[in-house]
């Protein structure tokens, strides 16, 4: 049972981390280097990340600055920034491209709100999709008379319980990221 628990809370972990994850790619007016992490160059015939390809640094709150390794590959990772859902349009000064994101009116952090609470209720229905998992082992193990009816009650109890903490860990996060967005 207690591998079972480890399991449970490792998967419920994961879908709190990448939360996280997402948190990050979400553009909310401060310059981000991780707002750059879904953007891909077709590189030699390979989808290759621009982190492998350049530097990727932040001048001030707002811009990034992309330094290509190799200077060939400043126009692929141009096309790659315009062809992306970052939104804005990069600068190209023939050795470095320059990211300047604007800051976000009114209307764009409401939009912002509104990503990152659907981004939290995705990792809700994740943890709740983990809980269902569990419970539904849990049952078969029953079934098998491998748990007794006690021992059932108490693992449901015991992974409501961690579902609980984790949706709290959720909701507090989800807090957080809109306060920062409002606050820009």
């Amino acid at each position: 049972m207690k591998a079972q628990y480890k399991e449970i809370e490792e998967r419920m972990n994961k879908t709190l981390d990448s939360l996280y994850r997402e948190f990050g790619t979400i553009r909310a007016g401060k310059a981000s280097p991780s707002v750059l992490d879904r953007v891909t160059v077709d590189y030699y015939g390979a989808a290759t990340p621009i982190q492998q390809l350049a530097t990727i640094s932040t001048s001030d709150a707002r811009t990034l600055v992309i330094q290509p390794w190799d200077r060939s590959t400043l126009k692929l990772i141009n096309k790659a920034i315009q062809a992306s859902d970052v939104g804005i349009n990069p600068t190209d000064d023939g050795s470095v491209i320059r990211l300047v994101f604007p800051a976000p009116t009114e209307e764009r952090r409401k939009e912002l709100c509104k990503q990152v609470s659907k981004e939290g209720e995705s990792a809700k229905v994740a943890i709740r999709n983990i809980r269902r998992d569990a419970m539904d082992k849990f049952k078969a193990q029953k079934k098998a008379n491998e748990l007794s009816e006690d021992d059932l009650k108490s693992a449901e109890k015991d992974v409501q319980d961690l579902t609980d903490k984790f949706i709290k860990m959720v909701d507090k996060a989800v807090k957080e990221k809109e306060q920062e967005v409002m606050s820009l």
